[in-house]
């Protein structure tokens, strides 16, 4: 191999047009080979999706529709989640741990608005005993009492004393958008009274609803559709086939509005719209998420997004767009965190950068920029932080199908400058969901940054 000092100017400067050309003939968002998507089956009358990359190493989860959503009592989701990986008809809580360690696997147990999720992280070769685990976990879990008052309420108050102004917020702009359902807050708060509502008996009980076969999906990363029907088939016999009463099944709905909660510590705003839905085919809300942005990933510069470079006037605040997609309904936020003084500035430069979409359209170069952000997070999403997990399984869960990436990817490349506008421009028309926590002296109302609720 030569070594660049040895090359003349002449030589170096002819390399660089070589790869600008290549760069230039590939196109600066172009997606070389994005993996595969979750391709859906049904194995012993359970609904899985995989794809396989024969890498070394599996992901393995179950997704139940165990959410929050679904509590007809509130904290049954995380006590459910707290039981996880204890103690079972067959393994005791120690023997799980030690198993697990000796063949350096990872466990974890989460939940969503939607789903609960059982999962596991292991070596390829190790898929027979963390697919037996995993099911044995699900359907033999013993909800003991002394578990639950030494480990399970310690927990859930754990939990409590970790909502800060930001989490309280975003709770509070999904009760203010849905009300019931979708608004039940992800942990219950500390001023609710889960003593009256919450025992190792509910839980018990709400699993018997929620962990069945039909209200599960296994979803596999790293393991071929071979080798999991060869195991979930024995494995799951144990899991029941029907639910012993029926979950709650309203559709959602988006109702808008406001709430204000005073908080001494942490000041924070969350300002909602409707989004897209799982399985939605909204482009263009992916790519105007991708627009407003947040934080610059790149170091020491603001970035192109409009929410980084809004905050530059009010330093000492954040502010991030997301798109919450769930199974009928999504919630598009931008999430504000600071000082109270520069909560209030920003979340009226966010409005006055959600405004210039409508006003001013955008440039040929943001839309570029911004359909490559949307990308990114789609395929990262996907492929790195694990949430195409848990999405694949919460489409199954709820009769879709898995997302196709490809196609995707196809729709995000199709979205031009004027159906940003119109996106941008419906969500200002239409009602928002205001949440506002902190110093409610200084923090603005809604109708002062010119939102309808």
């Amino acid at each position: 191999m030569i070594c660049r000092p040895a090359l003349s100017r002449g030589s170096q400067l002819a390399l660089r047009r070589q790869g600008a050309a290549k760069l230039a003939q590939r196109g600066y968002a172009a997606v070389a080979s994005p993996k595969a998507s979750y391709e859906p089956t049904t194995i012993a009358g359970v609904k899985v999706a995989s794809r396989d990359d024969n890498g070394p190493t599996t992901r393995l989860a179950i997704v139940a529709k165990a959410g929050t959503r679904y509590e007809p009592l509130p904290g049954l989701t995380v006590g459910l989640e707290a039981f996880a990986f204890k103690n079972t008809q067959k393994r005791s809580a120690l023997r799980i741990n030690r198993e697990t360690e000796l063949l350096g696997g990872q466990l974890n147990a989460y939940h969503t608005r939607e789903a609960l999720v059982l999962q596991a992280n292991f070596l390829r070769e190790d898929l027979p005993y963390f697919t037996e685990l995993l099911a044995e976990v699900l359907s033999q879990t013993r909800y003991t009492t002394h578990e639950y008052h030494e480990e399970v309420v310690n927990v859930i108050h754990q939990k409590q004393a970790k909502l800060d102004a930001p989490a309280i917020a975003l709770d509070a702009a999904h009760s203010v958008a849905f009300h019931n359902g979708l608004g039940a807050p992800l942990y219950p708060t500390p001023s609710t009274p889960i003593a009256s509502y919450l025992d190792e008996n509910s839980v018990a009980a709400f699993a018997d609803a929620t962990l069945t076969k039909g209200t599960i999906a296994v979803v596999a990363d790293g393991a071929s559709d071979t080798g999991l029907s060869k195991w979930i088939e024995p494995f799951f016999k144990a899991v029941p086939a029907q639910p012993s009463s029926a979950l709650p099944a309203a559709a959602s709905k988006y109702y808008g509005g406001e709430q204000r909660i005073a908080k001494t510590s942490g000041n924070s705003m969350v300002l909602a719209f409707p989004g897209a839905a799982l399985g939605a085919n909204q482009p263009e809300t992916a790519v105007l998420v991708g627009l407003l942005g947040g934080e610059s990933t790149i170091k020491w510069s603001p970035g192109f997004s409009l929410l980084s470079n809004a905050v530059t006037a009010a330093p000492g605040a954040t502010a991030n767009a997301t798109n919450f997609a769930y199974s009928d309904a999504g919630l598009l936020t931008i999430q504000i965190n600071g000082s109270a003084t520069a909560v209030r500035k920003a979340a009226e430069e966010s409005v006055k950068a959600l405004r210039s979409v409508v006003e001013g359209g955008v440039s040929q170069e943001n839309l570029v920029k911004a359909i490559a952000k949307a990308k990114f997070n789609l395929l990262s999403g996907t492929e790195v932080s694990g949430t195409g997990l848990v999405h694949a399984g919460a489409n199954l869960i709820h009769g879709g199908q898995p997302l196709q990436i490809a196609e995707t990817i196809k729709a995000l490349e199709g979205v031009n400058a004027d159906k940003l506008k119109a996106a941008a421009k419906t969500l200002l028309e239409g009602k928002a969901s205001v949440a506002s926590v902190g110093d409610l002296h200084v923090l603005p109302f809604a109708e002062e940054l010119g939102l309808k609720v």
